[in-house]
């Protein structure tokens, strides 16, 4: 099986955020790969190594996300594709990163792709899905199980506290959820196997893409963390007290009735 996976390098979970002149602060920041991606790296993995083929980890940037392409390769991805738009690409989107990914992955002829849910820092979730559109290929979003018999495909997904099962056909592309399965860590021998993988990097030009193809279709007006939380208030006195206390205090100051 031809098999992709899309990953994308974020702030690590416990890094608090901090601001810089309207924008997110990197100085001294750690990243790792997409928590979400990960799931889909250990799924590309195990079915690869149930059903045969090649595993290949894609990422849209800069150089920056080497770290996490290695170690993608080190959990046991066969492959890595960087597409380095650093240079000709200041504010891009999810359309521009989707739109990228398709030119890249259009003559590749992919039976299954795989990507997060969600990106912890963005949380749109649109890029699997735009990929799939732009290949004109099936997709199937927050998945929780999959299971592969020939072209047939049968996915459980994560349905707002229920669950849904889905059956189709590959070309697929499915974006991981929480709970799929539970992704390994990079050993020492992979860890050594994974410098002498191969790693490509390409650009705009390599993609025969010019500029305004990807020119982003959104605009980031401003970016700003959320107000501190107050302390909360105890209420004393009698009971019927507190109430009214209460219903003066909601509607007056937090104005919610």
């Amino acid at each position: 099986m031809n098999i992709y996976v899309l990953m994308k390098r974020t702030f690590d979970t416990e890094e608090k955020i901090t601001l810089s002149s309207g924008r997110i602060n990197e100085d001294g920041v750690e990243f790792i790969i997409n928590p979400y991606d990960e799931y889909a790296i250990e799924e590309a993995i195990q079915i690869r190594d149930a059903k045969g083929g090649e595993v290949t980890v894609i990422s849209v940037g800069s150089q920056d996300a080497v770290t996490q392409l290695r170690t993608a390769l080190a959990m046991g991805a066969d492959k890595a594709v960087l597409l380095n738009i650093e240079e000709d690409i200041e504010n891009g989107d999810q359309f521009t990163t989707a739109k990228v990914i398709a030119e890249y992955l259009k003559d590749k002829s992919p039976d299954l792709i795989l990507g997060g849910n969600v990106a912890i820092d963005g949380g749109s979730g649109q890029v699997g899905p735009r990929v799939a559109e732009l290949l004109g290929i099936n997709y199937v979003t927050t998945i929780t199980k999959f299971e592969i018999d020939g072209n047939r495909v049968t996915v459980v997904r994560d349905v707002e506290g229920d669950s849904e099962v889905i059956e189709t056909n590959l070309p697929l592309l499915v974006t991981a959820q929480q709970g799929l399965n539970e992704p390994r860590y990079p050993s020492l021998p992979g860890i050594m196997k994974a410098k002498k993988k191969p790693l490509a990097e390409l650009e705009l030009d390599d993609l025969d893409l010019e500029v305004e193809d990807v020119e982003a279709k959104t605009k980031t007006i401003e970016i700003f963390l959320p107000p501190k939380k107050e302390a909360g208030r105890v209420l004393k006195g009698e009971l019927e007290d507190q109430a009214k206390e209460l219903v003066q205090l909601l509607h007056n100051e937090a104005k919610v009735i």
